[in-house]
């Protein structure tokens, strides 16, 4: 007989084991299937957690008393998350929606360029990258017509039982749906600021996938101060979206568009939050939890006053309308300029015409169309040639290299002969005049001889050292200017060549040189100060939103320090002095309670009217601010003393004591 094999106590053991795990899975399954059956059928029903963005607050705009310029309120969008959203339903969704939004008059998110109404064309506005954009979308040829794209997107989308103008409605919707890769991770705002009528309408419909979001847009205090230096806030654009989305933007975030808005940007865009939501299958949320917290951007404080600011506009727009009459309606536009002498602090910056940012936001188009250019920003962009008050500039160079001494005369004849073929005449007959008397009366003869013995480069390189025809570094978009020279000549087709006649043109202000209102202000300042230019700024400070810690503090940067000797720069601003005093402004300033320096500028335009120009500084012993000040086709500069005499009168004597915000009560004036 075969012997019994006796049983190995390691497999005895492992066969306990085994037994023990499945009496417990069983009774795990029992208790699951079972006891707590009802239990995990309604976890069942749970589709999950996601992630929801809190929307940071925006920094605030104040001016540099902490007065409010541009602040955030609550309002409501819609928007839609595709977790819950029904794409069967999809189109029916999109079409009751933009029905409650056109009955309140409002608009909503359509990038497709197309025509919003019959014939669907393509859209007037519509740039040729955008119509080729959308036809790769879609994957038709590059000459496929509007109607071709059409009938495409009506497939594309299952629009086939709608009636045209609904089939466009919706389409444009899903085109930018698409457009801005809706999906899970990235919800889609079919609409901005919408009225409480239709949030509560939306709410009520409770259609699923369709939320109501609270978050801050952005409300201009008084919009029509200084629209060209705040700027805009507005969406991402396609072809921003690959920059921004690597440093965190969402496709629905805001960016600051134009000036300061988007110059200060890295300081004004806070940090969005997120939340974890957990919903239900019909979207009821189970529970919410904040994982990290949004985090408001910082607060810019301004350079600019913003009282003296609107001062500067009312008085702007008054000279125009005064020397209308005066040109018989030639004098139509212009700029004012104000900065800080001791910092390049811009206090103020009026352009005329203007505009509000209410009507830049309706009637932008109508805007961008208007002949008189109200979008432009001719203080800081607009070129124009500076007449005499170039001339403090040219005496400051000729003095400094010894060309002319400060009690040497030149004689002024009227005619000035030094040139066979070229003779220009100065508007007076002077006599024997030194640089302080030639500043007073503004004698051309004297800096045509000037400008001869200087030459074109020496008064160049002096005149850069004063912020002409060099960046003044503002935070926000400007124009460099020109400083007329061969080199600048070259680029003539007509007339390539340089000549002498130029050099003492230019000494003038005229020949090819043009220059901005604010460079024209920095350079006053530079000279007023004693030589040091101070890089132009609009940005005093930047605080914390609760403007408790200091993020960017007020100290100014300093550009360069012109080579000029103190007793070359008293000299000037001596003839300065004479200027309001006794010479071409006295009429403004011969009488007013603080001593002035000036300069006034008749400039020759191509066609018209000459322009009106004046720069100035205050007090003179103790500069404070310097103004500059364009009327085009203004006629004698003279004439647009009266505005700068305006503007100092509200900087000096106003009695009007400034708002300071409570929590601004501790800002640096």
């Amino acid at each position: 007989m075969r012997k019994k094999k006796k049983a190995n106590p390691r497999q005895i053991t492992m066969a306990v084991l085994l037994a023990a795990v499945l009496v417990a899975y069983t009774a795990r399954a029992a208790q699951i299937q079972v006891v707590n059956a009802q239990k995990y059928l309604d976890q069942a029903d749970t589709t999950g957690s996601r992630r929801v963005t809190l929307a940071a607050a925006r920094g605030e705009i104040l001016d540099r008393y902490g007065r409010p310029i541009a602040v955030n309120r609550e309002g409501y969008n819609i928007v839609f998350n595709s977790a819950y959203l029904s794409r069967d339903d999809l189109n029916n969704t999109i079409a009751r929606l933009t029905d409650y939004l056109q009955s309140a008059g409002q608009a909503w998110t359509d990038n497709l360029p197309l025509s919003a109404e019959e014939p669907f064309g393509f859209a007037e506005d519509a740039s040729e990258s955008d119509i080729a954009s959308l036809k790769n979308r879609l994957g038709v040829a590059d000459y496929a017509t509007a109607e071709n794209c059409f009938t495409q997107m009506v497939s594309r989308y299952s629009l086939e039982g709608l009636d045209r103008q609904l089939q466009r409605t919706v389409m444009g919707v899903r085109y930018t749906m698409e457009q801005q890769d809706f999906s899970v991770s990235n919800p889609f705002t079919l609409a901005e600021d919408v009225s409480s009528e239709v949030m509560t309408r939306v709410t009520e419909a409770a259609m699923p996938g369709v939320e109501i979001s609270v978050v801050p847009f952005r409300e201009y205090v008084d919009d029509d101060v200084a629209p060209h230096l705040i700027g805009t806030v507005g969406p991402i654009y396609a072809e921003d979206w690959e920059e921004l989305r690597d440093k965190g933007y969402s496709y629905n975030d805001k960016v600051g568009r134009s000036g300061m808005e988007q110059a200060a940007e890295e300081y004004l865009r806070g940090q969005n939050g997120t939340m974890l939501v957990t919903q239900d299958a019909s979207g009821n949320t189970l529970s919410s939890e904040v994982t990290e917290a949004p985090v408001a951007g910082n607060t810019v404080l301004m350079s600019i006053d913003k009282n003296l600011q609107r001062v500067a506009q009312v008085q702007l727009k008054n000279m125009i309308d005064q020397l209308k009459t005066e040109t018989n309606g030639e004098a139509d536009a212009g700029a004012v300029v104000g900065v800080n002498v001791k910092t390049g602090g811009v206090l103020f910056s009026a352009n005329y015409p203007s505009y509000t940012m209410t009507e830049y936001k309706e009637n932008y188009t109508a805007l961008a169309s208007d002949s008189s250019n109200p979008l432009f920003d001719r203080a800081f962009n607009g070129l124009y040639p500076p007449g005499s008050v170039f001339k403090p500039a040219v005496a400051a160079a000729g003095l400094q290299e010894g060309v002319i001494t400060p009690t040497e005369t030149i004689r002024c004849v009227q005619r000035y002969t030094r040139f066979q073929d070229y003779q220009p005449r100065c508007l007076g007959y002077h006599g024997s005049i030194n640089v302080t008397r030639a500043l007073s009366r503004s004698c051309n003869y004297f800096f045509y001889e000037v400008g001869y013995r200087l030459g074109i480069s020496r008064l160049n390189q002096y005149c850069q050292q004063l912020g002409l025809g060099v960046a003044t570094g503002v935070e926000v978009q400007e124009s460099r200017g020109i400083l007329a020279g061969p080199e600048e000549r070259k680029n003539n087709t007509v007339d390539p060549v340089w000549r002498d006649g130029d050099t003492i043109q230019a000494a003038i202000g005229q020949s090819d040189t043009v220059l901005t209102p604010l460079q024209l202000a920095v350079y006053t300042a530079t000279m007023a100060n004693g030589g040091t230019r101070y890089q132009a700024s609009l940005i005093h400070e930047v605080r914390s939103y609760d403007l408790e810690e200091t993020v960017v503090d007020s100290t100014p940067t300093v550009l360069n320090t012109v080579d000029f000797s103190q007793s070359v720069i008293e000299t000037v601003k001596e003839g300065m002095l004479s200027v309001t005093e006794d010479g071409t402004g006295r009429g403004t300033f011969a009488n007013y309670p603080i001593r002035v320096g000036g300069k006034t500028g008749t400039a020759q335009v191509p066609t018209g009217e000459d322009n009106s120009v004046f720069v100035a500084f205050a007090p003179y012993d103790d500069p404070e601010i310097a103004v500059s000040v364009v009327i085009e086709h203004g006629g004698h500069g003279s004439s647009s003393g009266s505005l700068v005499r305006a503007i100092f009168d509200a900087y000096f004597f106003s009695q009007t004591d400034p708002y300071v915000e409570p929590a601004a009560n501790t800002l640096l004036p």
